[in-house]
């Protein structure tokens, strides 16, 4: 199964509170952290909803 790269690359001050749970919930806590998730559509949905501030490669 493949798996995804995902970089905190934005800080999540004056993010809305959905967002910050949503990057919390991706494992990331500081800036430029970088987490490896499994590629599936779950991880998908939340990837876009904070698209602005993470980064993504595919792995």
């Amino acid at each position: 199964m493949a798996k995804l790269q995902i970089t905190l690359t934005k800080s999540v001050i004056g993010s809305k509170p959905g967002q910050r749970k949503t990057v919390e919930a991706l494992g990331l806590r500081k800036l430029n952290q970088t987490v490896e998730q499994a590629d599936n559509a779950a991880v998908r949905g939340a990837i876009t909803k904070v698209a602005h501030l993470v980064s993504v490669k595919e792995i």
